[in-house]
């Protein structure tokens, strides 16, 4: 009987070991085929090339790309190198492609803001060569915060509406563009957002129009994105003349600096 039992209990720990040994690597199979099945891109979703520069802003660029990670859009991250550019907040965002490897021809081209990154883009005739050239074969050319500036310099919004950072949105016109007062702005295949929190709206929009709206639903509830803000002022309105003049003040050689460029290249669309 003792023998029985022995070789029973062998057998049941045998047994117990070789299913620890085998439930890792079924775990690990599992999670990576849940990772694959849940955000890997999918080859028929559209296809985004972004650019990104020295000194933009991180979450110009984060928020919609949260909301295309979603959604699994196919993304290149594109500067003239395949090399880390710094942002706003210290960290670092890698170049995943180069101008020359960048798709020919996007389903939607993205720019995202930052305004000294920004002005340094609008005097860059390689980049500006760059953006014109992908712009005018994308199915949707887009921007958020000061991007829209750049796109304005690559002549992509001449008489087209379109919106930026409220700081140097009066500059629009200058490069061809009406200004829009809005948080999101479409004109025909432009689409253009606002200040950088702005940029997961029109992400959430540009992801109805091209997905459909329950999926960007489902986006935004991913997100949790329903925002209370602490206080309201969040806008030249709600902030009110006094804090609009003391930030401007504040902001005097940069957005002159802005406007530079905007005349420097709308003298160069030949913009009247």
């Amino acid at each position: 009987m003792q023998n029985k039992l022995d070789r029973r209990a062998f057998m049941e720990l045998t047994a117990l070991t070789a299913l620890a040994a085998v439930t890792p690597a079924l775990g690990e199979e599992t999670h990576a085929s849940h990772l694959q099945s849940m955000m890997a891109p999918d080859p028929t979703a559209p296809k985004v090339a972004i650019l990104v520069y020295p000194h933009m802003i991180a979450l110009d660029l984060i928020g919609p790309m949260s909301v295309f990670k979603i959604m699994r859009w196919n993304m290149q991250l594109i500067w003239k190198e395949k090399m880390p550019v710094v942002t706003d907040v210290g960290i670092s965002i890698p170049a995943t492609t180069t101008f020359a490897e960048a798709y020919a021809d996007p389903d939607i081209l993205f720019v995202p803001g930052g305004l000294m990154g920004t002005i340094a883009c609008m005097q860059d005739t390689t980049v500006l060569d760059f953006v014109s050239k992908r712009g005018a074969r994308a199915k949707w050319v887009t921007s958020d915060c000061t991007g829209s500036l750049i796109l304005g310099a690559a002549g992509l919004l001449q008489g087209y509406d379109a919106t930026s950072h409220w700081a140097v949105a009066e500059h629009l016109p200058l490069l061809g563009a009406r200004r829009v007062d809005k948080r999101v702005v479409r004109d025909r295949n432009r689409m253009t957002g606002a200040g950088t929190t702005a940029g997961i709206d029109f992400g959430l929009v540009l992801a109805a129009e091209l997905g459909n709206e329950e999926a960007a639903r489902r986006t935004q509830l991913i997100l949790e994105y329903s925002p209370e803000p602490p206080f309201g002022n969040g806008t030249p309105a709600e902030a009110g003349p006094e804090r609009v003049a003391a930030m401007r003040k504040r902001r005097t050689w940069m957005d002159a600096q802005a406007r530079l460029a905007a005349e420097a290249a709308g003298r160069m669309l030949k913009v009247r």
